[in-house]
Parts: structure tokens; C-alpha cells; sequence
């Protein structure tokens, strides 16, 4: 489990259109979203991204940068960017498993077709949404282990502006011991 306030792995991927992205090297003045999708195949994947892709301009001006990314290949990636009308996020592709498994996404096997007719690949990550510190700290994390029910992008920004304002603090770093409660 990725912790608050904790360096999040290491995350270097190809993009699209904007060369390779390395986390370490992002220099957004507050970070980094970055929004993890199942694939080309997930027809509420690319929904989610659509609002992702509206929503970016206003993540940009608070100083946030953002990236869409799943293990598809470039072909599929290409395909999702230009499903969705793609204006303003960095489509990046190619992420294995092991890595998705460090940030900690669930990894579901293929049903085959969707209903959009798409296959499924044989292995892929659930989603996730994080942002990240320009330190590569976790800010906010969210890990689903399906495609349902995801964070509202308008709503992260509106967290966002609340945080800035109040230089409010990542949350949920407390990793030591825990009180002992009575048995029932």
C-alpha cells in the first residue's frame, strides 16, 4: 500500500506525443496527477477520460500536470486518445504489470469481448487516481478493483483549490501501532 506524505515508486513510461515521461524529471509546480485506466476495451475508461481531458486545463492552471496510462501498447493508446477527442492529457502506454502492482492496482484477467466489442487483454490493472508531490510524494490515492464509481475529476480540483488555500496536508501517514480494543 502506497502511504501519504512516502515516496511513491518510480514511474518512466512512453507517451504518445510528448516523449517519455518520467516522474522524477515532472516539474508541475504542485505535481502530478496521474490517472491509471484499464484499457481501450473499458468503455467507462473512456468516459472517465473525457472528463479527465476537460478537466485538465483547470489542474494545469494550479500548477498540476497530469498523465492518462495503461499497459495497452501504443496502437491501443492512440486508439483511446483519439476515441475521446484527446486535447490536453499526456497518454502514456506500454506500463507492465509488476510496476502497476508496486502502485498498488488490482490486476483482473481477461472475460474477453466487452460489451463495446473490444478484447480484453489477457492480463490488466483495475483503476487508480493519484497525485503526486513534485517531492514524488503521495498526495491522494485512490485504487478501485473495478470499473465502476471513480473520483470525480471536478471534485479533485475543487479539493485542490481548499488545499491550496489552506496548505492542507496529505492525509492517512500514520503507519505505526495501533490501540488494542477489548473483545467483544
Amino acid at each position: 500500500m502506497l502511504v501519504p506524505r512516502q515516496k511513491v515508486p518510480d514511474l518512466v513510461v512512453p507517451t504518445l506525443d510528448h516523449g517519455t515521461f518520467d516522474l522524477s524529471r515532472q516539474d508541475a509546480e504542485r505535481g502530478t496527477v496521474i490517472c491509471f485506466y484499464r484499457g481501450l476495451h473499458c468503455p467507462i475508461c473512456a468516459n472517465y477520460l473525457t472528463e479527465f481531458d476537460k478537466q485538465a486545463p483547470a489542474f494545469a492552471e494550479r500548477g498540476v500536470g497530469v498523465l492518462a496510462l495503461s499497459s495497452d501498447g501504443e496502437e491501443r493508446a492512440r486508439a483511446m486518445a483519439d476515441k475521446i477527442g484527446n486535447k490536453n492529457l499526456r497518454f502514456g502506454h506500454d506500463l507492465s504489470l509488476a510496476k502497476a502492482r508496486e502502485w498498488g492496482l488490482y490486476i483482473s484477467t481477461s472475460r474477453g469481448n466487452t460489451s463495446i466489442g473490444i478484447e480484453e487483454p489477457a492480463l490488466f490493472s483495475e483503476p487508480g487516481l493519484f497525485m503526486v508531490t513534485p517531492e514524488q510524494t503521495l498526495y491522494y490515492g485512490s485504487v478501485q478493483t473495478m470499473p465502476f464509481v471513480r473520483p470525480h475529476f471536478r471534485e479533485l480540483v475543487s479539493a485542490l483549490d481548499f488545499a491550496i488555500e489552506k496548505n492542507y496536508p496529505a492525509r492517512g501517514e500514520y503507519t505505526g501501532e495501533l490501540p488494542q480494543t477489548a473483545a467483544a
